[in-house]
Protein backbone atom coordinates (compact mmCIF):
# COMPACT_ATOMS: atom_id res chain seq x y z
CA UNK A 1 0.00 0.00 0.00
CA UNK A 2 1.48 3.10 -1.13
CA UNK A 3 1.27 6.37 1.67
CA UNK A 4 1.18 9.84 1.13
CA UNK A 5 4.75 11.70 1.97
CA UNK A 6 4.73 15.37 2.91
CA UNK A 7 6.64 18.08 0.30
CA UNK A 8 6.29 21.44 2.59
CA UNK A 9 8.08 24.02 -0.03
CA UNK A 10 9.57 23.11 -3.41
CA UNK A 11 12.88 23.46 -1.75
CA UNK A 12 12.40 20.99 1.11
CA UNK A 13 12.03 17.17 0.51
CA UNK A 14 11.29 14.21 2.81
CA UNK A 15 12.59 10.47 1.55
CA UNK A 16 11.10 7.82 4.24
CA UNK A 17 13.11 5.13 4.47
CA UNK A 18 11.49 1.97 5.08
CA UNK A 19 7.97 2.06 3.34
CA UNK A 20 6.93 -1.62 2.68
CA UNK A 21 4.18 -1.68 4.08
CA UNK A 22 0.60 -1.89 5.57
CA UNK A 23 2.41 0.03 8.43
CA UNK A 24 4.51 2.90 7.43
CA UNK A 25 3.14 6.68 7.31
CA UNK A 26 5.43 7.90 4.70
CA UNK A 27 4.89 11.68 3.58
CA UNK A 28 6.42 13.58 0.39
CA UNK A 29 4.49 15.81 -2.05
CA UNK A 30 0.94 15.79 0.16
CA UNK A 31 1.14 19.50 -0.14
CA UNK A 32 1.24 19.90 -4.28
CA UNK A 33 -1.78 17.29 -4.23
CA UNK A 34 -4.53 19.53 -5.69
CA UNK A 35 -8.06 19.22 -4.24
CA UNK A 36 -10.43 19.93 -6.27
CA UNK A 37 -12.32 17.22 -5.93
CA UNK A 38 -10.52 14.09 -3.66
CA UNK A 39 -11.88 11.48 -2.84
CA UNK A 40 -11.98 9.57 0.56
CA UNK A 41 -11.94 6.15 0.79
CA UNK A 42 -12.88 3.44 3.87
CA UNK A 43 -11.05 0.25 2.87
CA UNK A 44 -11.10 -2.91 5.04
CA UNK A 45 -7.27 -4.37 4.51
CA UNK A 46 -4.96 -6.54 6.48
CA UNK A 47 -2.04 -5.49 8.60
CA UNK A 48 0.79 -7.58 9.87
CA UNK A 49 1.27 -6.50 13.79
CA UNK A 50 4.66 -8.55 15.23
CA UNK A 51 4.21 -11.19 12.84
CA UNK A 52 0.07 -11.83 12.53
CA UNK A 53 -2.62 -10.69 10.97
CA UNK A 54 -5.07 -8.38 11.62
CA UNK A 55 -8.16 -6.78 9.95
CA UNK A 56 -8.27 -3.34 10.27
CA UNK A 57 -9.40 0.08 8.43
CA UNK A 58 -8.01 2.56 6.57
CA UNK A 59 -9.05 5.96 5.02
CA UNK A 60 -7.48 6.50 1.92
CA UNK A 61 -7.30 10.19 0.34
CA UNK A 62 -5.87 11.85 -3.18
CA UNK A 63 -1.89 11.03 -2.73
CA UNK A 64 -2.54 8.05 0.26
CA UNK A 65 -4.04 7.84 3.91
CA UNK A 66 -5.56 10.95 5.14
CA UNK A 67 -5.48 14.44 3.91
CA UNK A 68 -3.01 16.84 3.60
CA UNK A 69 -3.65 20.16 2.37
CA UNK A 70 -2.41 23.71 2.75
CA UNK A 71 -4.55 26.62 4.71
CA UNK A 72 -6.90 27.99 2.32
CA UNK A 73 -8.00 24.38 0.56
CA UNK A 74 -11.62 22.84 0.78
CA UNK A 75 -12.42 19.19 1.23
CA UNK A 76 -14.64 18.72 -1.54
CA UNK A 77 -15.71 15.31 -2.93
CA UNK A 78 -16.99 12.32 -2.30
CA UNK A 79 -16.61 9.79 0.99
CA UNK A 80 -16.89 6.23 -0.19
CA UNK A 81 -17.52 3.46 1.97
CA UNK A 82 -15.60 0.33 0.44
CA UNK A 83 -15.00 -1.48 3.67
CA UNK A 84 -17.28 -4.47 4.43
CA UNK A 85 -18.68 -2.69 7.57
CA UNK A 86 -20.85 0.58 8.05
CA UNK A 87 -18.76 3.14 8.80
CA UNK A 88 -18.81 6.91 10.45
CA UNK A 89 -16.45 9.51 10.27
CA UNK A 90 -15.90 12.50 12.63
CA UNK A 91 -13.76 15.47 11.60
CA UNK A 92 -12.24 15.73 14.69
CA UNK A 93 -10.82 19.36 15.10
CA UNK A 94 -12.34 21.52 12.13
CA UNK A 95 -13.98 24.39 12.73
CA UNK A 96 -17.73 24.39 11.00
CA UNK A 97 -19.15 27.70 9.11
CA UNK A 98 -22.41 28.15 7.92
CA UNK A 99 -23.43 27.08 5.46
CA UNK A 100 -20.18 24.08 5.17
CA UNK A 101 -21.54 22.22 8.30
CA UNK A 102 -24.55 21.18 6.05
CA UNK A 103 -22.15 19.32 3.97
CA UNK A 104 -19.84 17.88 6.42
CA UNK A 105 -21.73 16.19 8.75
CA UNK A 106 -19.69 17.55 11.43
CA UNK A 107 -20.45 14.84 14.19
CA UNK A 108 -20.50 12.23 11.89
CA UNK A 109 -22.71 9.79 9.88
CA UNK A 110 -23.22 6.39 8.85
CA UNK A 111 -22.05 5.41 5.81
CA UNK A 112 -23.43 1.56 4.67
CA UNK A 113 -21.40 -0.61 2.98
CA UNK A 114 -21.03 0.40 -0.59
CA UNK A 115 -22.45 4.09 0.42
CA UNK A 116 -21.18 7.38 -1.07
CA UNK A 117 -21.68 10.82 1.02
CA UNK A 118 -20.38 14.04 -0.94
CA UNK A 119 -18.44 16.69 1.35
CA UNK A 120 -17.65 20.41 0.52
CA UNK A 121 -15.90 22.48 3.69
CA UNK A 122 -12.85 24.73 4.22
CA UNK A 123 -10.68 22.81 6.09
CA UNK A 124 -9.31 24.31 9.41
CA UNK A 125 -5.69 24.93 9.71
CA UNK A 126 -3.54 22.72 11.79
CA UNK A 127 -2.91 19.17 13.12
CA UNK A 128 -6.15 17.41 13.06
CA UNK A 129 -7.83 14.22 12.23
CA UNK A 130 -10.52 12.19 10.93
CA UNK A 131 -11.92 8.90 13.29
CA UNK A 132 -14.75 6.65 13.35
CA UNK A 133 -17.14 7.54 16.21
CA UNK A 134 -18.03 4.15 16.89
CA UNK A 135 -16.29 0.96 18.22
CA UNK A 136 -14.23 0.32 14.98
CA UNK A 137 -12.43 3.47 15.48
CA UNK A 138 -10.39 0.47 17.42
CA UNK A 139 -9.50 -1.02 14.50
CA UNK A 140 -7.47 1.45 13.51
CA UNK A 141 -10.80 3.56 11.24
CA UNK A 142 -8.54 6.72 11.45
CA UNK A 143 -6.15 9.36 9.46
CA UNK A 144 -5.02 12.25 9.90
CA UNK A 145 -6.63 15.20 8.09
CA UNK A 146 -3.42 18.10 8.29
CA UNK A 147 -3.53 21.24 6.51
CA UNK A 148 -0.84 23.10 6.83
CA UNK A 149 -0.48 26.83 7.89
CA UNK A 150 0.34 29.69 5.77
CA UNK A 151 3.29 31.00 8.43
CA UNK A 152 4.77 27.30 8.83
CA UNK A 153 8.03 28.23 7.36
CA UNK A 154 10.38 26.31 5.36
CA UNK A 155 10.24 23.30 7.66
CA UNK A 156 9.93 19.75 6.94
CA UNK A 157 6.52 18.13 8.28
CA UNK A 158 6.53 14.42 9.89
CA UNK A 159 3.13 13.24 10.81
CA UNK A 160 2.99 10.72 13.69
CA UNK A 161 -0.17 8.91 14.58
CA UNK A 162 -0.37 6.88 17.59
CA UNK A 163 -2.30 3.64 17.84
CA UNK A 164 -3.39 1.38 20.90
CA UNK A 165 -3.91 -2.27 19.11
CA UNK A 166 -5.08 -5.29 20.11
CA UNK A 167 -6.36 -8.95 18.21
CA UNK A 168 -9.41 -8.72 20.03
CA UNK A 169 -12.60 -7.05 18.31
CA UNK A 170 -13.74 -3.88 20.35
CA UNK A 171 -17.02 -5.59 21.34
CA UNK A 172 -14.98 -8.10 23.16
CA UNK A 173 -12.93 -5.67 24.97
CA UNK A 174 -15.81 -3.56 26.30
CA UNK A 175 -17.57 -7.19 27.60
CA UNK A 176 -14.18 -7.73 29.06
CA UNK A 177 -14.38 -4.24 31.32
CA UNK A 178 -17.80 -5.29 32.35
CA UNK A 179 -19.69 -3.22 29.45
CA UNK A 180 -21.21 -5.93 28.41
CA UNK A 181 -22.14 -4.59 25.10
CA UNK A 182 -25.54 -3.82 26.49
CA UNK A 183 -24.66 0.06 26.60
CA UNK A 184 -21.38 -0.19 24.64
CA UNK A 185 -20.92 -1.17 21.07
CA UNK A 186 -24.75 -2.28 19.48
CA UNK A 187 -25.73 0.96 20.70
CA UNK A 188 -23.05 3.19 19.12
CA UNK A 189 -24.79 2.84 15.62
CA UNK A 190 -28.80 3.01 15.97
CA UNK A 191 -29.51 5.69 18.70
CA UNK A 192 -29.15 8.99 16.91
CA UNK A 193 -30.82 7.61 13.56
CA UNK A 194 -32.83 10.65 12.01
CA UNK A 195 -31.73 12.89 14.49
CA UNK A 196 -30.83 16.26 12.67
CA UNK A 197 -27.71 18.18 13.45
CA UNK A 198 -26.67 21.48 11.69
CA UNK A 199 -29.14 20.57 8.63
CA UNK A 200 -27.67 17.00 8.67
CA UNK A 201 -28.93 13.81 8.90
CA UNK A 202 -26.97 12.25 12.26
CA UNK A 203 -27.07 8.84 11.49
CA UNK A 204 -25.03 5.97 13.39
CA UNK A 205 -23.24 8.44 15.70
CA UNK A 206 -25.26 7.49 18.79
CA UNK A 207 -23.39 6.13 21.98
CA UNK A 208 -25.40 4.36 24.07
CA UNK A 209 -26.86 7.67 26.13
CA UNK A 210 -26.75 11.23 26.14
CA UNK A 211 -26.55 13.24 29.38
CA UNK A 212 -26.81 16.31 31.00
CA UNK A 213 -28.04 17.22 34.72
CA UNK A 214 -26.93 20.18 37.22
CA UNK A 215 -24.56 19.00 40.59
CA UNK A 216 -23.25 21.71 42.66
CA UNK A 217 -18.90 21.86 42.47
CA UNK A 218 -16.95 20.31 45.06
CA UNK A 219 -14.03 21.59 46.42
CA UNK A 220 -11.36 18.86 44.75
CA UNK A 221 -7.77 19.38 44.90
CA UNK A 222 -5.43 18.77 41.74
CA UNK A 223 -3.19 15.58 42.35
CA UNK A 224 0.62 15.21 40.97
CA UNK A 225 2.26 12.82 38.20
CA UNK A 226 5.44 11.95 36.97
CA UNK A 227 7.06 12.07 33.95
CA UNK A 228 8.58 9.27 32.02
CA UNK A 229 11.71 7.98 33.62
CA UNK A 230 10.41 8.89 37.56
CA UNK A 231 10.47 6.59 40.08
CA UNK A 232 6.84 6.85 40.88
CA UNK A 233 5.37 4.68 37.88
CA UNK A 234 2.58 2.71 39.00
CA UNK A 235 4.01 2.33 42.14
CA UNK A 236 1.75 2.90 44.46
CA UNK A 237 -1.71 2.94 42.29
CA UNK A 238 -4.27 0.43 42.02
CA UNK A 239 -3.82 -0.80 38.29
CA UNK A 240 -7.01 -3.01 38.03
CA UNK A 241 -10.20 -2.13 36.21
CA UNK A 242 -12.40 1.07 36.46
CA UNK A 243 -14.04 1.32 39.96
CA UNK A 244 -12.21 -0.31 42.03
CA UNK A 245 -11.89 1.70 44.67
CA UNK A 246 -9.20 2.21 47.95
CA UNK A 247 -8.98 -0.21 50.96
CA UNK A 248 -11.95 0.52 52.83
CA UNK A 249 -14.01 1.58 50.33
CA UNK A 250 -12.69 5.47 50.16
CA UNK A 251 -12.08 7.63 47.38
CA UNK A 252 -10.84 5.41 44.47
CA UNK A 253 -6.94 4.88 43.29
CA UNK A 254 -6.09 6.70 39.93
CA UNK A 255 -4.65 4.26 37.69
CA UNK A 256 -4.57 3.95 33.64
CA UNK A 257 -4.80 1.23 31.53
CA UNK A 258 -7.61 -0.33 31.89
CA UNK A 259 -7.27 -2.25 28.48
CA UNK A 260 -4.80 -4.71 28.02
CA UNK A 261 -2.75 -3.98 24.45
CA UNK A 262 -1.55 -6.43 22.16
CA UNK A 263 1.26 -3.74 20.74
CA UNK A 264 1.14 -0.20 20.35
CA UNK A 265 1.74 1.57 16.96
CA UNK A 266 3.47 4.59 15.22
CA UNK A 267 2.47 5.26 11.70
CA UNK A 268 1.15 1.55 12.22
CA UNK A 269 4.51 0.00 12.95
CA UNK A 270 6.04 -1.24 16.03
CA UNK A 271 9.31 -0.18 17.64
CA UNK A 272 10.46 -3.43 16.28
CA UNK A 273 10.35 -2.18 12.95
CA UNK A 274 9.82 1.35 12.90
CA UNK A 275 9.56 3.92 10.26
CA UNK A 276 13.07 5.63 9.37
CA UNK A 277 12.04 9.33 8.43
CA UNK A 278 14.90 10.96 6.48
CA UNK A 279 15.80 14.28 7.19
CA UNK A 280 18.33 16.87 6.83
CA UNK A 281 21.62 17.83 8.44
CA UNK A 282 20.78 21.16 10.01
CA UNK A 283 17.59 21.20 8.88
CA UNK A 284 14.12 21.92 11.13
CA UNK A 285 11.55 19.73 11.69
CA UNK A 286 7.71 19.98 12.63
CA UNK A 287 6.54 16.75 14.20
CA UNK A 288 2.68 16.76 14.39
CA UNK A 289 2.04 14.08 16.75
CA UNK A 290 -2.28 12.42 16.75
CA UNK A 291 -2.65 10.24 19.94
CA UNK A 292 -5.57 8.15 17.95
CA UNK A 293 -5.52 5.61 21.03
CA UNK A 294 -8.68 4.73 22.19
CA UNK A 295 -7.88 4.29 25.65
CA UNK A 296 -4.08 4.83 26.66
CA UNK A 297 -2.38 8.25 26.75
CA UNK A 298 1.28 9.19 26.68
CA UNK A 299 4.35 10.76 26.76
CA UNK A 300 6.36 12.34 24.05
CA UNK A 301 9.89 12.28 24.14
CA UNK A 302 12.84 13.08 21.39
CA UNK A 303 16.07 11.95 22.93
CA UNK A 304 19.18 13.67 21.88
CA UNK A 305 17.17 17.24 20.69
CA UNK A 306 15.03 20.20 22.33
CA UNK A 307 11.53 20.20 21.25
CA UNK A 308 9.35 23.20 21.51
CA UNK A 309 5.93 22.63 21.97
CA UNK A 310 4.33 25.15 19.48
CA UNK A 311 0.72 24.31 18.95
CA UNK A 312 -1.59 22.00 20.69
CA UNK A 313 -5.07 20.77 19.13
CA UNK A 314 -3.92 22.64 15.96
CA UNK A 315 -4.20 25.49 17.65
CA UNK A 316 -0.52 27.66 17.90
CA UNK A 317 0.77 28.32 21.56
CA UNK A 318 3.68 30.63 23.15
CA UNK A 319 6.69 27.97 22.85
CA UNK A 320 7.54 25.87 25.54
CA UNK A 321 10.44 23.21 26.08
CA UNK A 322 9.93 20.11 28.08
CA UNK A 323 11.88 16.68 28.56
CA UNK A 324 8.53 15.05 28.13
CA UNK A 325 5.12 15.86 27.01
CA UNK A 326 2.00 14.69 27.95
CA UNK A 327 -0.99 13.65 24.81
CA UNK A 328 -4.22 12.22 25.97
CA UNK A 329 -6.34 10.60 23.96
CA UNK A 330 -7.64 12.77 20.80
CA UNK A 331 -5.05 15.53 21.76
CA UNK A 332 -2.51 16.44 19.08
CA UNK A 333 0.55 18.58 19.73
CA UNK A 334 3.22 20.17 17.05
CA UNK A 335 7.08 19.94 18.20
CA UNK A 336 9.67 21.97 16.50
CA UNK A 337 13.21 20.19 16.67
CA UNK A 338 16.41 21.55 14.85
CA UNK A 339 18.64 18.35 13.58
CA UNK A 340 22.45 18.94 14.77
CA UNK A 341 24.81 20.13 11.25
CA UNK A 342 26.87 17.05 12.12
CA UNK A 343 23.75 14.79 11.76
CA UNK A 344 22.53 11.22 13.01
CA UNK A 345 19.51 9.08 14.72
CA UNK A 346 16.86 10.30 16.47
CA UNK A 347 14.16 8.33 18.17
CA UNK A 348 10.62 9.83 18.24
CA UNK A 349 9.30 7.65 21.53
CA UNK A 350 5.35 7.63 22.67
CA UNK A 351 5.69 6.01 25.98
CA UNK A 352 2.22 4.68 27.46
CA UNK A 353 0.72 6.43 30.48
CA UNK A 354 2.17 4.00 33.63
CA UNK A 355 3.59 1.75 31.74
CA UNK A 356 6.81 0.78 30.19
CA UNK A 357 5.90 0.30 27.04
CA UNK A 358 6.11 2.27 24.23
CA UNK A 359 5.85 3.29 20.39
CA UNK A 360 7.49 5.52 18.06
CA UNK A 361 9.63 6.31 14.86
CA UNK A 362 13.47 8.15 13.82
CA UNK A 363 14.56 10.68 12.18
CA UNK A 364 17.95 9.56 10.93
CA UNK A 365 20.60 12.05 8.56
CA UNK A 366 21.52 10.52 5.29
CA UNK A 367 24.29 7.62 6.33
CA UNK A 368 23.09 8.03 10.07
CA UNK A 369 23.55 4.61 12.34
CA UNK A 370 20.07 3.60 13.19
CA UNK A 371 20.29 1.26 16.08
CA UNK A 372 17.18 -1.13 17.76
CA UNK A 373 15.15 0.53 20.02
CA UNK A 374 14.30 -1.14 22.89
CA UNK A 375 9.93 -1.63 23.19
CA UNK A 376 10.48 -0.68 26.72
CA UNK A 377 11.91 1.95 28.95
CA UNK A 378 13.80 1.58 31.98
CA UNK A 379 11.51 2.74 34.41
CA UNK A 380 7.34 3.51 34.13
CA UNK A 381 6.07 6.61 33.24
CA UNK A 382 3.56 8.46 35.83
CA UNK A 383 0.03 9.73 35.37
CA UNK A 384 -0.58 12.49 33.61
CA UNK A 385 -1.50 15.42 35.38
CA UNK A 386 -1.73 19.40 34.68
CA UNK A 387 1.47 20.56 35.57
CA UNK A 388 2.39 21.09 31.65
CA UNK A 389 -1.14 21.67 30.99
CA UNK A 390 -0.73 25.06 33.77
CA UNK A 391 2.59 25.94 31.38
CA UNK A 392 0.69 26.50 27.82
CA UNK A 393 -0.57 29.62 26.48
CA UNK A 394 -2.84 30.40 23.26
CA UNK A 395 -1.00 32.77 20.89
CA UNK A 396 -3.95 33.98 20.28
CA UNK A 397 -6.30 33.71 23.44
CA UNK A 398 -10.18 34.41 23.25
CA UNK A 399 -11.33 38.11 24.01
CA UNK A 400 -11.64 38.65 28.06
CA UNK A 401 -15.18 38.82 28.47
CA UNK A 402 -17.53 37.60 31.60
CA UNK A 403 -19.35 33.89 30.91
CA UNK A 404 -22.98 34.55 30.00
CA UNK A 405 -23.75 30.99 31.11
CA UNK A 406 -22.09 28.57 33.49
CA UNK A 407 -21.96 24.84 34.16
CA UNK A 408 -20.80 22.08 36.11
CA UNK A 409 -19.98 18.93 34.95
CA UNK A 410 -19.46 16.26 37.02
CA UNK A 411 -17.84 12.75 35.81
CA UNK A 412 -18.80 9.90 36.88
CA UNK A 413 -18.37 6.26 37.58
CA UNK A 414 -20.78 3.25 38.17
CA UNK A 415 -21.00 -0.39 38.66
CA UNK A 416 -21.69 -2.00 35.34
CA UNK A 417 -18.74 -0.26 33.54
CA UNK A 418 -21.15 3.04 33.60
CA UNK A 419 -19.24 6.01 32.89
CA UNK A 420 -21.39 9.35 33.68
CA UNK A 421 -21.82 13.09 33.66
CA UNK A 422 -23.44 14.66 36.23
CA UNK A 423 -25.16 11.37 37.04
CA UNK A 424 -26.30 10.35 33.88
CA UNK A 425 -25.42 8.48 30.79
CA UNK A 426 -25.86 9.56 27.44
CA UNK A 427 -29.51 10.23 26.10
CA UNK A 428 -30.70 10.07 29.80
CA UNK A 429 -31.29 13.66 29.81
CA UNK A 430 -31.51 17.24 28.67
CA UNK A 431 -28.91 18.62 26.20
CA UNK A 432 -26.93 21.71 27.87
CA UNK A 433 -28.35 24.63 26.21
CA UNK A 434 -26.72 27.68 25.09
CA UNK A 435 -27.08 30.61 22.51
CA UNK A 436 -24.99 31.20 19.53
CA UNK A 437 -22.60 33.52 20.38
CA UNK A 438 -22.61 33.14 24.29
CA UNK A 439 -19.45 33.21 26.25
CA UNK A 440 -19.92 29.77 27.72
CA UNK A 441 -17.91 28.10 30.77
CA UNK A 442 -17.92 24.50 31.84
CA UNK A 443 -15.99 23.31 35.27
CA UNK A 444 -15.24 19.59 34.85
CA UNK A 445 -14.82 17.98 38.17
CA UNK A 446 -13.74 14.30 37.96
CA UNK A 447 -14.20 11.93 41.48
CA UNK A 448 -13.66 8.87 39.39
CA UNK A 449 -10.45 6.42 39.63
CA UNK A 450 -9.31 7.54 36.15
CA UNK A 451 -8.70 10.86 34.00
CA UNK A 452 -11.27 11.63 31.18
CA UNK A 453 -9.97 13.60 27.74
CA UNK A 454 -13.16 15.22 26.88
CA UNK A 455 -13.89 16.27 24.31
CA UNK A 456 -15.88 18.99 22.44
CA UNK A 457 -17.15 18.79 18.89
CA UNK A 458 -16.98 21.95 16.49
CA UNK A 459 -15.73 24.14 18.69
CA UNK A 460 -11.98 25.18 19.88
CA UNK A 461 -12.23 26.14 23.92
CA UNK A 462 -9.79 28.17 25.85
CA UNK A 463 -8.66 26.23 29.39
CA UNK A 464 -9.11 29.24 32.02
CA UNK A 465 -8.97 26.98 35.09
CA UNK A 466 -7.09 24.79 36.58
CA UNK A 467 -7.94 23.73 40.11
CA UNK A 468 -8.60 26.70 41.74
CA UNK A 469 -6.15 28.93 39.59
CA UNK A 470 -7.98 31.09 36.79
CA UNK A 471 -5.30 32.00 33.73
CA UNK A 472 -5.09 32.29 30.46
CA UNK A 473 -3.76 28.98 28.96
CA UNK A 474 -4.45 27.14 25.41
CA UNK A 475 -7.17 27.02 23.02
CA UNK A 476 -7.81 23.24 22.26
CA UNK A 477 -10.95 20.78 21.62
CA UNK A 478 -9.84 17.97 24.41
CA UNK A 479 -8.47 18.59 27.44
CA UNK A 480 -7.82 16.18 29.79
CA UNK A 481 -9.12 15.94 33.57
CA UNK A 482 -7.32 14.19 36.06
CA UNK A 483 -8.73 12.50 39.25
CA UNK A 484 -9.43 14.73 41.16
CA UNK A 485 -8.33 18.07 39.37
CA UNK A 486 -10.87 20.37 38.43
CA UNK A 487 -10.44 21.61 34.96
CA UNK A 488 -12.58 25.25 33.96
CA UNK A 489 -13.00 25.56 30.06
CA UNK A 490 -14.25 28.29 28.06
CA UNK A 491 -15.65 28.97 24.54
CA UNK A 492 -18.06 31.23 22.52
CA UNK A 493 -21.04 28.86 20.83
CA UNK A 494 -20.77 28.49 17.65
CA UNK A 495 -23.06 27.42 14.76
CA UNK A 496 -26.43 26.36 15.98
CA UNK A 497 -26.84 22.46 16.41
CA UNK A 498 -26.11 19.76 18.64
CA UNK A 499 -22.54 19.28 19.55
CA UNK A 500 -21.36 15.96 21.40
CA UNK A 501 -19.17 16.47 24.63
CA UNK A 502 -17.66 13.06 25.50
CA UNK A 503 -14.39 11.65 26.84
CA UNK A 504 -11.99 10.62 23.95
CA UNK A 505 -11.30 6.98 25.82
CA UNK A 506 -13.33 4.81 23.69
CA UNK A 507 -14.59 2.46 26.29
CA UNK A 508 -15.51 5.45 28.75
CA UNK A 509 -18.01 6.80 26.15
CA UNK A 510 -18.90 3.49 25.07
CA UNK A 511 -20.05 2.69 28.68
CA UNK A 512 -21.95 6.33 28.49
CA UNK A 513 -19.95 9.73 29.04
CA UNK A 514 -21.67 11.58 26.47
CA UNK A 515 -23.49 14.66 26.65
CA UNK A 516 -25.08 17.25 23.86
CA UNK A 517 -24.18 20.54 24.15
CA UNK A 518 -27.25 22.23 22.35
CA UNK A 519 -27.10 25.57 20.25
CA UNK A 520 -29.97 27.76 19.81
Amino acid sequence: MTRPMFEPAPSRRTVLAGGAALGALAFSGGWQQALAAPLLTVESLSLDVNGKAAKVFAVKGPSGEGVFAKEGDRLTGAVLNASQSPAVLHWHGQIFIPPDQDRARPNGGELAVGGMDQVDFRLTPGTHWMHSHTLSEQQLLAAPLVTREADAGDVQDVVVMLHDFSFRSPEEILAGLGGAGAQGGHAMGQQMQGMETQGAPMQGMAMPGMNHAGHAMNGMAPVGGAMPGSAMGSAGYSMGAAGTGAPGGGMPMAHANDVAYDAFLANRRTLADPEVVQVEKGGRVRLRIINGGTATAFFITVPGLKPRCIAVDGTPCAPVEAEAFPLAQGQRIDLLVEVPASGGAFPVLAQVEASTRRTGLVLATPGASVVRIAEAAEAPAGLLDLTFEGRLAATKPLAVRKADRVFPVMLGEEPGYRWTINGRVSGEAEPFTVTQGERVEMTFMNPTSMGHPMHLHGHHFQVVGLGGRRFSGALRDTVMVPPHAPVTIAFDAGPKGDWFLHCHHLYHMAGGMMAVVKVA
